[in-house]
């Protein structure tokens, strides 16, 4: 895909999955596609040889997370290594878009991946809660978007972030306190038409004049000249580790940069959390069955995996014990992939369920006590984080660069 103009991309054609930053959907049992994904999307896979690189330049062991190819997309990371490798310096940003009071497992994973990239790197980061874009698209009032995000940030900042080197904003009540964020906001709504913005992202006619600005907004902070209280003059590259259905955004904002004689975001693409019933679906908080909360008890998280999570198995202990299980589309083991650091206890556990030696309920209690220490250790450190504690993420300043 050729960059330097903007791509008139339709997210919704005639392949079976449907990924944009709304909607995410497959027929298949076994989830999205991600090889035909990074294709149509025109983002490059993340092969053996970008790890090792990853793991030479930075002297670390890469995380599980990129290890396993669940971060299995990038677009530019060989230039922030080469960046880092010559000692310049770059900062990362990633989001949250708040629709719920508590955020599920699906929600914390890129947050996960992200501290341990701002450790690895010893940069700053910047963290944007689109608290607007849930007042447009979604039935929620503008107070109580600003709530979700508030309690969102408590959620995150227990990912274990720290105020030094972390900025955390919501938009609708930052843009008002920095000028030079709305000012690179208007520079790139100027380089956007709104055909553009329709072919990229398919807005209608109907949808309301919001949403087709909305995207400068989560554009702007890709721009280190958006945060001169943290940067000053410094023109900084940045890196965007997300998941896939935010790329749209981002390749609007790539060729921006070119226009604008700014540095290209680099980004790390991340796939789904499934929901519990099922790989077509990622996990989604409007639906409390589909998904486990962070707020969640352990006999609630063992209910719903013992209740909700798709199974792999045959029919019968039989036929599976002749056959073996499915680790493809078996939701506890696909949790055990995001979650059990530890690989070759997750070899182990694939080959003897694919053998048929370990059940279906003997995988879900294994999937529970690796999930359930997890949350429990989150929730100790959630409880920690208390409005004052909030008021320090949310300031003004310079960070630690």
């Amino acid at each position: 895909m050729e960059e330097g103009q903007i791509n008139n991309l339709s997210l919704k054609d005639d392949e079976e999955d449907i990924v944009d930053p709304w909607n995410v959907a497959s027929k298949s049992e076994t989830g999205i596609d991600y090889e035909k994904l990074i294709k149509r999307f025109g983002s490059q896979k993340i092969d053996e040889a970008l790890i090792e690189r990853f793991e030479k330049v930075t002297g670390r062991k890469a995380h599980h997370l990129l290890r396993r190819g669940i971060f299995f997309s990038h677009r530019d990371l060989h230039t922030i290594l080469n960046h880092y490798e010559s000692g310049k310096k770059f900062y990362l940003y990633t989001g949250r878009g708040p629709s719920s009071e508590s955020m599920h497992i699906g929600h914390i994973i890129p947050f996960m991946f992200t501290k341990w990239l701002q450790d690895v790197f010893k940069v700053p980061l910047v963290i944007q809660l689109t608290d607007d874009e849930k007042a447009l698209w979604r039935d929620i009032k503008v107070e109580d978007a600003r709530k979700m995000a508030f309690n969102n940030a408590k959620d995150i900042i227990a990912a274990g972030f720290d105020p030094a080197n972390t900025f955390i904003f919501n938009d609708l009540d930052f843009i008002g306190k920095c000028p030079a964020f709305y000012q690179n906001m208007v520079r790139i709504q100027k380089c956007v038409t709104f055909n553009q913005a329709k072919g990229i992202f398919g807005f209608g006619e109907s949808d309301v004049i919001g949403k087709i600005s909305f995207p400068s907004i989560e554009a702007a902070p890709a721009f280190s000249t958006s945060f001169p209280f943290i940067f000053g003059d410094n023109v900084l590259p940045c890196l965007v580790p997300c998941a896939i259905d935010q790329d749209p955004y981002f390749r609007m904002t790539r060729d921006v940069a070119a226009r604008l004689k700014l540095p290209k975001p680099a980004l790390l693409h991340a796939s789904f959390l499934p929901a519990l019933q099922g790989a077509q679906h990622k996990m989604s908080s409007s639906d409390p069955n589909a998904s486990i909360f962070l707020n969640d008890t352990p006999k609630q998280i063992k209910n719903k995996i013992n209740k909700y999570a798709f199974s792999g198995g045959q029919p019968t202990i039989e036929e599976h014990r002749q056959k073996g299980g499915n680790t493809q589309v078996d939701i506890s083991y696909q949790y055990l992939k995001f979650f059990l650091e530890d690989d070759e206890r997750l070899a182990e556990v694939k080959k003897m369920y694919e053998s048929g030696e370990l059940l279906t309920g003997e995988l879900k209690r294994i999937a529970i006590d690796t999930i359930t220490p997890v949350i429990q250790q989150y929730q100790t450190r959630r409880a920690q984080v208390t409005d004052d504690v909030l008021r320090q993420f949310f300031e003004l300043r310079k960070l630690e660069f």
